[in-house]
């Protein structure tokens, strides 16, 4: 694994499709997916997505940034955006799996002052503590709010996260004593660039600038952008770009009532016409008809 090209970026746990839904949270138990892949999910890594995994039984072979570790029993894992991870799980394995889209995790970051805990990759063996029960409480509730949508469920699923976020972050901050932190000390150069790339898109996506302007931001160039892009995420800087708004244009056209220009419009686009040629091409449906599919999807549920 000494090479990053070797590593294969995946969209979500252990898939290379689009992130499935347009929530930037994505919740399931560790065992409904692992099953699938004989409790077996090989080194990898997400360009922009943050695992927290909660595991309450079992045990598993935990592989990160190339150090295996064994745990067992009570634990918590920490996998930020672009750290090689693979698992091995217990077939008596239980727990959770909570992933962030980087948007999301920016915004919980931000909200805590010296919060660093999505941003290190960790791993934590839990005593049975008052903060252990908490985070447990914390988990079950994100998992039962994400499959039973309900009114007020984006709010309350981000507030559950945020308190979840809090919860372990005073878990990590004094505990060298009794939990476990790895980290890499260094960042490439190149991984640097392609952070503070994102932050940036996150910024000022709805402007859609050129990659050039994003490369200036930078002080790169925009080839040297694209091959970075390419590189460590297996995608040029447009594709990165483009499908941070077609996430907020999939967001807006399941939980909101604004009209398609309308739509249009706030993502930056001159004409309706545009956006929905944008779409379309990146979809295979117009956003009218994936408008009407979620919303046949939330009755449905």
């Amino acid at each position: 694994m000494s090479s990053n090209t070797v590593v294969p970026v995946f969209k979500l746990y252990g898939e290379t499709q689009h992130w499935p839904t347009p929530d930037l949270l994505h919740c399931e138990s560790i065992p409904e997916r692992s099953r699938l892949h004989d409790w077996r999910i090989r080194p990898h890594r997400h360009a922009d997505l943050v695992h927290i995994l909660f595991i309450s039984q079992g045990s598993v072979e935990l592989e990160l940034e190339g150090t295996s570790h064994q745990l067992q029993g009570v634990a918590a894992i920490i996998v930020p955006a672009m750290t090689i991870h693979g698992f091995l799980f217990s077939s008596d394995i239980q727990g959770h799996i909570i992933t962030l889209a980087k948007p999301l995790a920016d915004h919980l970051h931000s909200a805590l002052s010296d919060g660093r805990v999505l941003k290190k990759a960790g791993f934590y063996r839990l005593a049975s503590t008052q903060s252990t029960t908490r985070i447990a409480k914390l988990v079950a509730q994100i998992d039962q709010e994400y499959r039973q949508p309900a009114l007020g469920r984006n709010q309350l699923l981000e507030a559950l996260t945020q308190a979840l976020t809090i919860e372990l972050e005073r878990l990590v901050m004094p505990a060298k004593a009794n939990a476990k932190r790895l980290g890499p000390q260094r960042r490439e150069k190149g991984r640097q660039h392609l952070e503070q790339f994102q932050t940036l898109v996150e910024q000022r996506y709805r402007e859609q600038p050129s990659i050039e302007t994003f490369a200036e931001q930078l002080d790169i160039s925009s080839a040297h952008l694209n091959l970075l892009c390419r590189k460590l995420v297996d995608r040029s800087a447009l594709q990165v770009l483009h499908e941070r708004i077609l996430l907020e244009a999939k967001r807006q056209l399941t939980y909101t009532n604004m009209t398609i220009a309308q739509i249009a419009d706030s993502l930056g686009f001159s004409e309706p016409a545009y956006f929905t040629r944008f779409f379309k091409r990146n979809t295979a449906m117009a956003p009218r008809e994936f408008r009407q599919r979620q919303a046949g999807q939330l009755k449905a549920t």
